[in-house]
């Protein structure tokens, strides 16, 4: 039996119910030119996270390529409930906020996968952490600190932070989402991430952020600006 042309417009059930039960929520962050959207309904089913800085690596993810193109959105994180958005610092956030939220809305309506099949991010693990194996306690020690203690606190800031080498006392971190371009992530590194690791794992001197090519020119770019305004405020 052949369905009716209005029936096969017509939405599921199951969508229209998506639809009445979504509630997306926005939530401020360190950064003032990120946000953190919870759309109510799992993101990244296995958890974890997963950062698209610029759009290059969005190739993976039908979310996060729906959302690089609302005019403004620099940068994507997508976790276990959330969606971080960075934007442009030439773009307000009235703006940018209406079209995020229909593509957030639109997308878990339509019934895509988030991420590509094969594509979903893995556990954390040391296989991509540089270390010699003597110390291997230590580095075991700092990831479970980090998986049990500051890795849901930095989430909940709408970012992410993923462990990438121990040598010599020096712990290397790399910042994601709202904390990879945010003014504080050096204090968030040092006045918490450092203490809480020093306070459990007494071999770690230091920590330092590992910055990739996009963190390094957002990085400039930031203390060009900051030094200009010194510069004005100087009699």
């Amino acid at each position: 039996m052949y369905r009716k042309a209005a029936d096969l417009l017509r939405p599921s059930a199951s969508l229209v119910q998506l639809a009445r039960s979504m509630f997306i929520q926005v939530h401020s962050t360190p950064n003032p030119n990120s946000l953190k959207f919870t759309p109510g309904l799992p993101v990244l089913e296995g958890g974890g996270t997963l950062d698209m800085p610029s759009v290059a690596e969005a190739g993976i993810s039908p979310l996060a390529r729906h959302l690089f193109r609302v005019k403004g959105v620099k940068g994507v994180l997508l976790g276990p409930d959330f969606v971080t958005i960075t934007k442009t610092e030439d773009l307000n956030w009235a703006v940018i906020k209406p079209d995020v939220f229909a593509v957030i809305q639109d997308f878990f309506q339509s019934g895509l996968p988030v991420v590509k099949e094969g594509e979903e991010p893995a556990s954390a693990s040391l296989e991509d952490v540089d270390f010699d194996e003597e110390d291997a306690e230590i580095v075991e020690a700092i990831q479970e600190l980090l998986d049990s203690r500051i890795r849901p606190t930095v989430q909940e800031d709408g970012g992410d932070i993923v462990f990438k080498g121990y040598r010599d006392g020096v712990v290397r971190m790399k910042m994601q989402g709202a904390c990879s371009s945010c003014p504080s992530s050096s204090l968030t590194l040092k006045a918490g991430v450092q203490n809480m690791l020093q306070f459990y794992v007494p071999e770690v001197i230091a920590v330092e952020e590992v910055l990739d090519e996009v963190d390094q020119i957002n990085k400039e770019a930031f203390d060009k600006l900051e030094n200009q305004i010194k510069r004005k405020e100087l009699p």
